[in-house]
């Protein structure tokens, strides 16, 4: 049986399939990047789910993509504690941008490859190789365009009294934004970035709203200065995304790149499906 996992900071789709390709179950859990969680809390997202528990002696295979996992420490770190618990399996970390990639180009053809979701990041694809120019430093300072930014975004705005009335009445239906609360979620539990990416649902409700418009195509150029233009050859290639920031916002991410000049290829909410294909061709 191989495992293969696509995980955000948020959450994390999982598929098994065996030696023919047939799909034996999937599932989800909750996002395992190991550079925001102890050991033991990845190990307790694991037991969560019955399908993980009560199958992790049948796997044979792990391929596992996620956040978090660009260097080598958090990728050794991560096969380590997979190692315990899938006793019988051969471990494959790499980092999400494989997965985007993977699920992007099946035929291997030359790109840049972008994830925006919780997080964001982007490389270059030469057919074989994964070349990044940006070492992300987390969601903290960086992350541009992601659903964490423009959560942080939309809080600040909040409370700095930026946002326009109707809004604020809208989002205060919406959330709980009691400056306990917030803080709670943000200095005291897990994964704060997936907590900030929840108000992301919200920009895209009001994407037409032009204060949300303004939000969305500040981080949008922004993202093309600090990561797509890093690439000199940014406007011979395609540029695929994958990530439910780009899925749902790609008509805003069209209007960009036409102004820029750039070429918008394939955009996935989940790289999932298409891993699938790569790896019953690749097994």
């Amino acid at each position: 049986m191989r495992l293969i996992v696509d995980s955000g900071s948020t959450k994390a789709d999982w598929i098994a399939i065996n030696e023919e390709g047939k799909v034996l179950f999937t599932t989800q859990t909750l996002g395992l990047n190991p550079e925001i969680l102890e050991d033991h809390e990845i190990i307790e997202r694991l037991n969560d789910r019955f399908d993980i528990l009560q199958n992790k002696k049948e796997a044979t295979h792990l391929f596992f993509y996620g956040a978090g996992c660009g260097t080598d420490r958090m990728k050794i770190a991560l096969s380590e504690i997979f190692k315990d618990y899938f006793s019988n399996a051969i471990i494959s970390v790499e980092e999400d941008t494989y997965a985007a990639v993977y699920a992007t180009t099946p035929k291997g053809e030359k790109a840049i490859v972008s994830i925006l979701g919780t997080g964001s990041n982007c490389s270059y694809f030469d057919g074989k190789d994964l070349h990044q120019k940006v070492q992300s430093l987390g969601y903290i300072i960086m992350d541009d365009c992601s659903g964490n930014v423009f959560g942080k975004q939309l809080i600040r705005k909040y409370y700095f009294n930026k946002m326009p009335q109707e809004l604020a009445v809208e989002f205060e239906k919406e959330y709980d934004l009691d400056p306990d609360a917030i803080k709670s979620k943000l200095y005291k539990e897990a994964n704060p970035n997936a907590y900030l990416a929840t108000y992301a649902k919200f920009l895209i409700q009001h994407k037409d709203h032009e204060f949300c418009k303004k939000i969305i195509f500040k981080e949008m150029k922004s993202f093309v200065k600090n990561y797509i233009k890093q690439f000199d050859n940014c406007k011979e290639v395609p540029i695929h995304f994958v990530g439910s920031i780009a899925f749902y916002l790609k008509e805003e991410l069209q209007e960009t790149f036409n102004k820029y000049d750039l070429q918008l290829g394939n955009v996935l909410r989940r790289p999932i499906d298409g891993l699938i294909a790569f790896h019953i061709a690749n097994k």
